[in-house]
């Protein structure tokens, strides 16, 4: 499996990093890895420094309360819902759309977390913090364990279908070059539902909604990472890697989480 950034495969991690990772895996409760997380395992000791940090506020709940209110606050473009004989038509009978559902529901709980809570370790390896932290109402995950099929490599899929993956992951984008989202590799095991996908988001990205929608998570999530870098404990770096752990969070904080976080919402209230 080949990752669009610098990454360390889940099969490939070996000692601290692997166990870190299976703290992720079951703190998150879905069966992968997030992208950012294997990222940061690439730059020494940063994975152990943010996670570590953070990782009391998942245990907590702090972080699912503060990810349940980011999400209720959050307006998306509204859709209508696309019908079930729509999904039969295009081949996709009820175990395929169970392992849809699954995919969004994965990464609709894990995008949601990652923004605040990483969005919180950038504001405090800067030093800052949030004066008056309300804390989010509800705690709702982590759920029951999500299961994920294997990412799909853009060169191992169908020339149509990869074409549609990058048409996708361009929508909303806020780069030239933005990070290929693991969940349209997730989801490419079936590629009639990124054609569903790409019907349901393309109005939303032509006329600015998408983007839109995306700015104001990118803003509400700054609101809710203020407080919590009050309280989050990411210990101290070596100060020659506070800038390049920063970048690296920096590079999913502001354009693939958030972006993923809002196609992520539209898309399961068009599936339903």
């Amino acid at each position: 499996m080949s990752d669009p950034v610098a990454a360390i495969a889940e099969p490939d991690a070996v000692g601290e990093t692997a166990a870190l990772f299976a703290e992720i895996r079951a703190v998150y409760g879905v069966s992968v890895v997030n992208l950012v997380w294997r990222h940061l395992a690439t730059i020494p000791g940063a994975l152990g420094h943010v996670w570590g940090g953070l990782r009391p506020l998942y245990v907590d709940g702090t972080i699912a309360r503060e990810a349940a209110a980011l999400r209720a606050t959050l307006a998306v473009p509204a859709v209508a819902a696309v019908p079930d004989f729509v999904f039969a038509a295009a081949g996709l009978d009820a175990a395929a759309m169970v392992g849809v559902r699954q995919v969004m529901a994965a990464y609709d709980r894990t995008n949601a977390m990652a923004l605040v809570a990483l969005s919180a370790a950038r504001a405090r390896l800067a030093g800052g913090g949030g004066a008056a932290w309300r804390p989010g109402a509800e705690a709702s995950e982590p759920g029951e364990a999500l299961v994920l099929p294997p990412l799909v490599d853009l060169g191992a899929m169908a020339p149509g279908t990869a074409a549609l993956v990058v048409a996708l992951n361009r929508m909303g984008a806020r780069s030239e070059a933005p990070v290929l989202a693991s969940m349209y590799r997730n989801l490419a095991h079936w590629p009639a539902f990124l054609a569903v996908a790409w019907g349901v988001l393309a109005p939303l990205d032509a006329d600015g909604r998408l983007g839109g929608a995306i700015a104001d998570g990118l803003a509400l999530a700054g609101v809710r990472a203020a407080g919590l870098a009050r309280v989050a404990e990411v210990p101290a770096l070596v100060p020659g890697l506070v800038p390049r752990v920063d970048a690296a969070i920096a590079l999913f904080t502001g354009d693939a989480i958030a972006r993923m976080l809002v196609v992520t919402r539209v898309l399961r209230a068009a599936v339903g």
